[in-house]
């Protein structure tokens, strides 16, 4: 689903002594140049997220017709997570901005074909699949694919994006969007898996496969990651799954693991820690699963 933006008040609408006030009492925040949000809405847990949001509201009332916002923008218009939230806007222009455009704008010039643009929110934004493009060849590999997998798993077409990355030959970024690509899975749910999955491929794992059904005495349950030829599971554990009633959370992910086991796999729990240690991370693929062949692969850290 889209991603709703905030309401956005601009400075010009309202007298100059009431727009101070406002923001001299806190009612109002300040998100770009003469454009403001109600000062609550920054205040998420998310607020990188949230700011980048507001701005997007804000340039939808402040730029022209002629401009789509684009790259991971439009991501986060999509509703799809991003590895970084963009401290810019970027948007995409067929002409060439004046001298002394706003900083807090990134604008790339090219012409888009009626196909790569639709409307969101009013908000004129590149389609599902150029935004993948876009992300794919701008951003790390590791981040093209949390975006691609969503992308992927909202239904986006991979052939259209295979037909726009080959319709850019020489351009830079176009290898590096054909691996990110390649890469991207639509069996995953989350931005955490995608970049676990990522990780594993790095240390040099073959392919697992993502949503993995395993029977078990207390029925079956869905892994994130797998290689079935040799019974072995892999799961990315966030934060967020820990949040409310813990106890309880954790009771039954023992229980979980506990019939996981039972059943003759072999498992391997990962955190946002192990993905940052490659060299730990092999340590400990090498311990659980002593029989999956590794080909490490240092390219996915471009």
């Amino acid at each position: 689903m889209a991603t709703e933006l905030p309401e956005v008040f601009l400075a010009r609408d309202h007298h100059r002594s009431v727009v101070a006030g406002l923001v001299r009492d806190g009612t109002w925040a300040r998100v770009r140049p003469g454009a403001f949000v109600d000062a609550r809405v920054l205040k998420s847990e998310d607020h990188p997220r949230t700011l980048a949001l507001a701005r997007i509201a804000a340039l939808r009332t402040q730029l022209t017709a002629d401009t789509v916002v684009s790259h991971t923008s439009a991501a986060l218009l999509w509703g799809s997570p991003t590895l970084r939230t963009p401290a810019v806007t970027h948007v995409v222009q067929a002409f060439r901005a004046r001298v002394g455009a706003s900083p807090d704008v990134a604008r790339h010039r090219r012409v888009l074909s009626p196909d790569d643009v639709v409307v969101l929110h009013g908000v004129r934004v590149t389609s599902l699949e150029r935004t993948v493009v876009d992300c794919t060849m701008s951003e790390p590999v590791r981040g093209g694919v949390v975006v691609a997998d969503a992308a992927l798993h909202r239904g986006a077409d991979r052939e259209r994006c295979e037909g726009l990355l080959a319709s850019l030959p020489g351009r830079r970024g176009v290898v590096r969007g054909r691996l990110a690509l390649d890469l991207a899975d639509d069996g995953a749910e989350s931005a955490g898996e995608s970049l676990a999955r990522v990780a594993l491929l790095e240390v040099g794992v073959p392919r697992p496969v993502t949503q993995v059904p395993v029977h078990t005495h207390l029925g079956t349950f869905w892994a994130d990651l797998g290689w079935p030829e040799v019974r072995a599971l892999a799961e990315y554990d966030g934060r967020g799954k820990y949040a409310r009633r813990p106890a309880d959370v954790v009771v039954e992910e023992k229980r979980r693991e506990d019939a996981l086991l039972d059943s003759g796999w072999r498992l391997l729990r990962l955190t946002k820690e192990d993905l940052a240690s490659p060299r730990a991370l092999t340590t400990r693929v090498r311990r659980t699963f002593p029989t999956l062949p590794l080909t490490p692969r240092p390219a996915l850290r471009r």
